[in-house]
C-alpha cells in the first residue's frame, strides 16, 4: 500500500451507470434546441452590425469591453459552480439529476448552439441585448462546467477526519463553507479558474465575430478588431490586435492570478511548510501594504458579525442532509414541466422523424470517426500534460519560468494560429484530418495541464519528504506517491478535455479558408455544414447524436473512474 490510503466504496457511494434522470437531461436539451430552431425562424432576415475601427487607440477599449464580457460571465460561473457542486456533492437525490445534467451540458457542442442562440434571442431582443446576452452564456459555458467539475472533486475527497472535525463542531452551512469546504478546494479551484478564464478568450473570439448571412452579430472587442484587421489585409494592425490581447493576459496574470497562487499557498494540507512557495510582487506589495492592513482591521468586525448573523439564520448542525420534505407547489411545478418535456419532446421527435434514413447513417459514420480523432488527442495531450504538469507543480524555479508561458500560450485563442497550420498541411494528404486533430489537441490539452499543476501543486510537503526518505526514486515514485495524488486531477481534466474536443471539432472539421469551403467527415462537420445550409432537421439530429455519444463514454467510462478517484485514492 503506497501513500494514500485504500479505502473499500461502501454501498451509498455506488451509483448505477444510468439512471431515468440522463433521459429527462437528454430530452430536456432537445426540446430547449427545438424550441430555440422554432424561434430563429422569425429572427430578422437581415441585421446590422457595428463598425469596428482600426485605430491603435481603440484597442484599450476594445480591450476592456472583451474582459468586460469575460468577467461578467466568469462570477455567473462561480456562482454557479459553488451552489450546483454543493448540491450534487451532498445531496445523493439530487446527485442522480445534477452529475448527469453536468456531463451532458459539458459535452453540448455550445458552438452548434451558437447561431440558434443568437436568432432565437434576436427575435425577442434589440440586437445589441442579444449579442451581448448569447456571449456572456457562450463564455459562461466554457468556464462553468470546468469549475463545477473541479469543486465537485474537491468536495467529495475532502479527508475523513477533517469532515469528522466539522461534524464534531457541528459547523452550519456557511461556517463548513468558509473553514472547510473553500479552504480546502481553493488551490484547485484557482487553477481551473485559470484555465476556465483561458478557455473563455476562445468563445469569446467566436462570439465577437459570429455573422449568420446577413445578420451581422459582431460585438466591438479584441476578436472584432483582429477579424477586422484581417479582412482588410492590414498586417499592422493584425500585430497591434495580437499585442493588446497577450499584454492583456499578462497583465490578468500579473494582477490577477500570481497573486491568488500566492495567497492560495496557506490552504495546502500538509504538516510541513513548502521551502519554494508561489511568489507575486504583487501580493507582496499589496499584504505589506499600509492601506490593505487599515482595511483588514475595518473588515474584521464586519464579517465576525456577519458569520453571528449566519449563525442564528441557520443554527449549527452536523450535516448538511435534510429529511425529504413533500413540497405540493414544487410537486405541481415538476408535473408542468414534464408535461411541458414531453410535447416539446413529441414536437422534436416529429422533426426528427423527417430525416432521410441516408442522413443517419452518415451521423453514426461522422460520430465514428470525430470519437477516433478525440481519442488520438487526448492520449497526444496525456502523454506532455502529466510531466510538464508535474515539473510546473512540484518545482517552483521551473514554474517561475513556465507558468507565464503557459498562461498566454493557452489563452491565446487557437483560431488565430489555426490558419496558418492549416495552410502548411492543406496540400499533404489527410492534410485537413491533421489540421482537426491539431486543433481539437488545442482545445483539449489546457484542460489537462492545469488541472495536473493544480493536483501537483497541492501534494503535501510531508508526503514528499516521506517518499525521500524512503528513497522513492523513478518509477517507484511516480507509481507511490505522483499517480496516486494526480488521479482525481487527471479524470476531471480528462472529462472537461473530451468535452473541449468534441466541441472543438465544430470548427475543426469544417473550415472557411483563402475563399473556399474545406470540410472532413466527422459529427462536427455535419453540425457546420447544417448551420450553414440552414438544415435544422439535421442539426437538430447530428447534436442530440454527439451529446448522446458524449454521454454515454462519461458513464460507461470516465464515472466510474470518477468513483474510483473519489473513494481509493483520497488522501487520508
Amino acid at each position: 500500500m503506497g501513500l494514500f490510503e485504500n479505502i473499500l466504496p461502501p454501498k451509498e457511494r455506488m451509483q448505477r451507470l444510468f439512471t431515468w434522470g440522463d433521459a429527462v437531461v437528454l430530452l430536456l436539451i432537445a426540446v430547449l434546441l427545438y424550441s430555440g430552431v422554432r424561434l430563429a425562424f422569425n429572427a430578422p432576415a437581415e441585421i446590422q452590425g457595428p463598425a469596428i475601427r482600426l485605430e491603435p487607440r481603440a484597442l484599450p477599449w476594445y480591450a476592456l469591453l472583451s474582459v468586460g464580457r469575460m468577467t461578467a460571465a466568469y462570477l455567473l460561473s462561480v456562482l454557479f459552480t459553488i451552489f450546483y457542486g454543493r448540491a450534487a456533492a451532498y445531496n445523493r437525490r439530487a446527485e442522480r439529476i445534477l452529475m448527469p445534467l453536468l456531463d451532458v451540458l459539458q459535452s453540448v457542442p455550445i458552438l452548434s448552439f451558437l447561431p440558434v442562440v443568437l436568432l432565437s434571442l434576436s427575435a425577442i431582443l434589440p440586437q445589441a441585448v442579444a449579442a451581448e446576452l448569447a456571449s456572456i452564456v457562450l463564455i459562461f459555458t466554457s468556464q462553468a462546467w470546468n469549475l463545477t467539475f473541479g469543486w465537485y472533486q474537491s468536495l467529495t475527497t475532502i479527508p475523513v477526519e477533517l469532515r469528522e472535525a466539522s461534524s464534531i463542531f457541528r459547523l452550519n452551512t456557511w461556517l463548513r463553507f468558509k473553514r472547510l469546504e473553500f479552504p480546502y478546494g481553493t488551490i484547485s479551484f484557482i487553477w481551473n479558474s485559470m484555465m476556465s478564464w483561458a478557455g473563455g478568450w476562445f468563445f469569446l473570439m467566436a462570439a465577437e465575430i459570429f455573422t449568420v448571412g446577413e445578420r451581422d452579430f459582431r460585438l466591438p472587442g479584441l476578436g472584432a478588431y483582429l477579424q477586422e484587421a484581417a479582412n482588410q489585409g492590414d498586417t499592422r494592425a493584425i500585430l497591434s490586435g495580437l499585442a493588446a490581447l497577450i499584454l492583456t493576459i499578462i497583465a490578468l496574470d500579473q494582477f490577477v492570478w500570481r497573486p491568488l497562487l500566492a495567497w492560495s499557498d496557506r490552504f495546502k494540507v500538509e504538516m510541513v511548510e513548502s521551502d519554494q512557495p508561489p511568489t507575486s510582487w504583487f501580493y507582496d506589495l499589496l499584504h505589506n501594504s499600509a492601506l490593505s492592513n487599515a482595511l483588514g482591521r475595518l473588515f474584521a468586525p464586519l464579517t465576525e458579525r456577519l458569520d453571528l448573523w449566519l449563525v442564528r439564520r441557520s443554527p449549527m448542525r452536523a450535516t448538511d442532509e435534510e429529511a425529504p420534505k413533500r413540497n405540493w407547489p414544487i410537486l405541481l411545478l415538476s408535473a408542468a414541466l414534464a408535461a411541458l418535456l414531453l410535447y416539446g419532446g413529441l414536437r422534436a421527435a416529429h422533426m426528427l422523424a423527417s430525416l432521410p434514413a441516408a442522413q443517419w447513417g452518415r451521423i453514426l459514420v461522422g460520430v465514428l470517426v470525430t470519437l477516433l480523432r478525440v481519442a488520438v488527442s487526448l492520449l497526444i495531450a496525456l502523454a506532455w500534460t502529466i510531466p510538464v504538469g508535474v515539473a510546473i507543480g512540484t518545482n517552483r524555479r521551473v514554474a517561475a519560468v513556465l507558468q507565464p508561458i503557459v498562461q498566454v500560450t493557452a489563452s491565446v485563442p487557437a483560431t488565430a494560429i489555426f490558419p496558418v497550420f492549416l495552410l502548411l498541411v492543406v496540400n499533404l494528404a489527410g492534410g485537413l484530418d491533421v489540421a482537426a486533430i491539431f486543433l481539437m489537441l488545442m482545445g483539449t490539452q489546457w484542460y489537462l495541464l492545469f488541472n495536473i499543476i493544480a493536483g501537483a501543486s497541492a501534494i503535501p510537503q510531508d508526503l514528499k519528504y516521506t517518499s525521500a526518505l524512503m528513497g522513492l526514486k523513478g518509477w517507484a515514485r511516480w507509481r507511490t506517491l505522483l499517480l496516486p495524488a494526480l488521479f482525481p486531477y487527471i479524470v476531471t481534466g480528462a472529462i472537461t478535455a473530451s468535452g473541449g474536443a468534441w466541441n472543438a471539432s465544430i470548427v475543426a472539421e469544417y473550415v472557411e479558408f483563402s475563399g473556399q469551403t474545406l470540410f472532413t467527415t466527422g459529427v462536427g462537420s455535419l453540425i457546420s455544414q447544417s448551420t450553414a445550409g440552414g438544415d435544422y432537421p439535421l442539426l437538430l439530429a447530428a447534436t442530440l447524436s454527439m451529446v448522446l455519444t458524449v454521454v454515454l463514454i462519461n458513464r460507461l467510462f470516465w464515472r466510474p473512474l470518477y468513483r474510483l478517484a473519489e473513494e481509493k485514492y483520497r488522501m487520508e
